[in-house]
């Protein structure tokens, strides 16, 4: 019987979710809001939940460390959770005597604040003769009476004489005096007072023990209730589901034992340095930076707050208040610009907007414990978003990647008639590598972008048009600034003998460098992609002219000079454009005869394709380039270029990146 169950059990199939057609952006923003909604009236039950979450993940590696050494399951659980309870118990008690002590002292902390505030106002008086408050206060009541005049809003006479005028009456009624009134609160039961008294009183403690047993039973049952994510997940896809509850538990993990490394790193200075510098209660301060500084932005404010405002109470002069704020100012700075950058990294995947938007967001849900929970529950929503790709928008919104590559920011700002930034992104990968990459990787996809939206019909004449003169404009600036580069390290000792590409005079000045008409075929997109490749061919002392797609139509191509062409580059960012390719081609042949190479360039054509032997076959053209540095490798192959410029061209950017 129970090997007919079993077999039974082996033969039932696994049921695979039926896919779940995505939902609308209305049923997207009605689910949002039934979670919001959710998480704020449900936040008795939802936050002691989310803080036993947080601790399981901070647990979980020390009771499966205890596991190992065979202790069990129960006992290694028990033992950690009684340990943090104890070392919170131990905190609680070590602040709660630092309390204690500074509580006894403050009457002469209070004396000691009453005679700095005297010494203020003698120090105001002498300055300001009758000092500054008392000139601002009789100011505003000299200001007041005339405004009262001018209004006529005067205040009732006072004087017997005006008392006995005929508006006597009416000033006496207006003066009569008030009626006491005098509400008397019924007395309240025993049971009301012990439950307005202790029930705020108790409220953390119950929360606490929820807490503690909500920890408690995810450490016990952590596998069973993974298993059970991944089914509400979809066990469908567990490869997807298992990465990103992998994720989401690593980032949150790793977000925890940084933020703790940090927060002794800044905690313990700042105990020393009050310690050394005379503010009294030194180890409560330091706790209580350690501490509070879980709390983005607000933690570190406040525990800064308490010593400063004591270092005013405990000086009579002001060396100890500005000791103890060049301390924290100090450390803070030294623990935001040198200890976090080292430590965090990618550790949390969030922007720095998210972590102030998710402040904000679930410190008005759940108060300041939402405060305290804002980062590691919004790193899981940017794993959510990784992930799911229904909900995507999260990771855009939230996460701290790049949501744009380069070439669309450098196509958008071109299409915003935004040189400068343009000019930016581009400069800054120029930093990294040579104008040909940057063309190839950089320049040439932005235009490839634009293209296609022109081709979609959602890119204008007048896009088009800032596209092209923005792209010119940015050629000009790259060269001229790769000419300025070339020209400071031709200058330096090591680099005096060598030259740029393209700056060496030829043997015979009255030899002409080689010619090439660069066309732009169909547009001027084609024609800012034929200005590109242009301004390469330069750098290499080739004649270059750019020619529009107009020069060479059926009826103006007559009037296109012949004499000196060595070779012909067509420039396409559509490789479907083959047909009027083969016109163009065969008009070319016609008007400059079959001595003439011409090199067609498909630039949006991928290399390792079947595009370039068909795009020969179809057109009839003499070489097919596919990107910048196979353009070059052919016009070396057709002796327009002297063989082995571009390899002199790389060595040469190389030795100017090191100068």
């Amino acid at each position: 019987m129970a090997e007919d169950t079993a077999r039974q059990l082996q033969a039932r199939p696994i049921p695979v979710p039926k896919a779940v057609p995505p939902a609308s952006a209305q049923t997207t923003l009605l689910i949002i809001a039934l979670v919001v909604a959710t998480l704020y009236l449900g936040a008795d039950i939802l936050v002691p939940i989310a803080l036993a979450v947080l601790l399981s993940f901070v647990l979980s590696p020390a009771v499966s460390r205890l596991e190992r050494l065979r202790i069990g399951r129960v006992p290694s659980v028990l033992l950690v959770v009684i340990l943090v309870f104890a070392a919170l118990a131990g905190f609680g008690t070590v602040v709660g005597s630092q309390i204690g002590d500074l509580a006894s002292n403050l009457p002469s902390y209070q004396r000691n604040i009453h005679t700095k505030l005297e010494s203020l106002r003698s120090t105001a008086t002498t300055a300001g003769g009758g000092g500054a408050m008392k000139q601002a206060t009789d100011a505003f009541h000299d200001l007041r009476q005339e405004f009262e005049k001018v209004t006529g809003q005067q205040t009732p006479p006072q004087d017997p004489a005006a008392a006995a005028s005929p508006t006597a009456p009416a000033t006496r009624t207006a003066e009569r005096e008030p009626i006491p009134v005098r509400v008397e609160q019924p007395s309240s039961s025993p049971f009301e007072i012990a439950r307005n008294v202790l029930g705020p009183a108790l409220a953390p403690f119950a929360t606490a023990g929820m807490v503690l047993v909500f920890t408690i039973f995810m450490l016990l049952q952590r596998e069973d209730l993974r298993d059970r994510l991944i089914r509400l997940a979809g066990s469908g896809d567990l490869s997807r589901t298992t990465e990103a509850m992998n994720d989401a538990g690593e980032r949150v993990s790793r977000y925890l034992l940084m933020q703790c490394v940090v927060n002794v790193t800044y905690g313990f200075p700042i105990g020393v340095g009050l310690w050394l510098i005379g503010v009294p209660n030194p180890l409560l301060w330091g706790l209580l930076a350690t501490v509070l500084r879980f709390i983005p932005f607000l933690g570190p404010v406040i525990s800064a707050a308490f010593p400063i405002m004591l270092s005013f109470a405990v000086d009579t002069g002001w060396t100890l208040p500005l000791l103890c704020i060049g301390l924290f100012v100090a450390v803070e700075l030294f623990s935001n610009n040198v200890v976090e950058p080292w430590l965090y990294g990618s550790a949390t995947g969030l922007s720095s907007l998210a972590i102030i938007v998710a402040a904000v967001f679930w410190t008005t849900l759940w108060g300041p414990v939402g405060l305290l929970l804002a980062t590691p529950l919004t790193v899981c929503l940017v794993v959510l978003g990784r992930h799911v790709p229904q909900l995507h928008f999260l990771e855009v919104m939230l996460g701290d990647r790049q949501v744009l590559p380069d070439e669309a920011k450098l196509y958008q700002r071109l299409l915003a008639r935004d040189p400068i930034e343009a000019a930016e992104i581009a400069e800054e990968r120029m930093a990294e590598s040579s104008l040909p990459e940057v063309g190839e990787r950089l320049l040439l996809p932005a235009l490839s972008l634009a293209e296609q939206d022109r081709q979609r019909g959602s890119l204008t004449a007048d896009g088009r048009t800032a596209v092209a003169e923005g792209m010119a404009a940015l050629l000009d600036e790259l060269t001229e600034t790769m000419a300025t580069a070339d020209k400071a390290a031709a200058n330096t000792p090591a680099q005096a003998p060598a030259q740029a590409p393209g700056s060496a005079v030829p043997a015979d000045p009255a030899a002409q460098p080689p010619l090439v008409l660069c066309i732009g075929a169909r547009n001027d997109l084609d024609e800012a992609a034929a200005d590109l490749l242009a301004h390469l061919l330069q750098t290499h002392g080739v004649r270059a002219d750019v020619i529009p797609c107009e020069t060479v139509a059926a009826r103006a191509i007559a009037s296109l000079g012949t004499s000196g062409v060595a070779a012909i580059a067509l420039s396409y960012l559509n490789p479907s454009a083959l047909p009027h390719a083969r016109r163009l081609v065969r008009r070319l042949r016609l008007h400059f005869g079959p001595r003439v190479p011409i090199l067609l360039c498909l630039w949006s054509a991928h290399p390792e394709a079947d595009a370039p032997e068909r795009a020969i076959a179809e057109t009839a053209a003499d070489r097919v380039a596919t990107n910048l540095t196979g353009a070059l490798t052919h016009l070396e192959e057709l002796g327009v270029l002297e063989p082995g410029e571009t390899e002199a061209e790389t060595d040469v950017e190389a030795e100017r990146k090191t100068a």
